[in-house]
């Protein structure tokens, strides 16, 4: 079964202000659609066409740099369209918000580390919350990596992923990078996280 793209949840511009419809029309309909297309081309007639994203990931140093980029891209973007929507944002609550707080002291420690592995990562990348060894914690991949890949430094299951590559916010924010981070945090949808993080427990 060839991958495809996952229809968005919300309206292209349903995140506004935060984030505008033409970003999301391009960076869902244009870098995603890349991202799917391009993996299907680069696993055609191997092992990983009958492979889930997941487990593509979970072994994806035996793959060409073509699958771990647009295999990456394919799935992270996946989880970003679900961890956002419109008039969220807040604080976690119930087990999520207790685990945070075991985790990082505070849900602003936890922000704060978050934000930071976003906004310190050089080039292009993702900042995560993910579950790693039965703990949360927060790291940071380069390109379209991510924690679920065997070649990643920490390893893990994510439950949490922001986008910082230029395209994700270049239009609107161009080179404040931070700024895009701090309006992101109204659009988390803490719903999808906790479904997330009780899936993996």
């Amino acid at each position: 079964m060839a991958f495809e793209l996952p229809a968005l949840p919300y309206a292209f511009d349903a995140l506004e202000p935060h984030i505008d419809a033409r970003t999301m029309e391009i960076h869902h309909g244009k870098h995603h659609q890349a991202y799917v297309t391009n993996l299907n081309n680069a696993i055609a007639g191997t092992d990983a066409e009958k492979m889930s994203i997941e487990d593509i990931c979970r072994t994806i140093s035996k793959y060409p740099a073509a699958v771990r980029n647009n295999g990456g891209g394919h799935f992270n973007h996946s989880l970003f369209w679900t961890v956002m929507k419109p008039g969220a944002g807040g604080l976690p609550s119930g087990e999520l918000g207790d685990a945070i707080n075991a985790a990082f002291g505070s849900f602003d420690n936890f922000k704060q580390q978050f934000s930071n592995a976003g906004i310190t990562r050089f080039g292009s990348g993702w900042s995560w919350l993910l579950v790693s060894g039965g703990k949360l914690v927060v790291s940071s991949t380069p390109n379209q990596d991510n924690p679920l890949m065997d070649i990643a430094e920490v390893k893990g299951t994510p439950v949490l992923g922001l986008d910082v590559w230029e395209h994700a916010y270049y239009l609107n924010y161009q080179n404040r990078r931070p700024d895009y981070v701090g309006a992101w945090w109204n659009l988390v949808n803490w719903e999808e996280v906790a479904r997330r993080l009780k899936a993996v427990k």
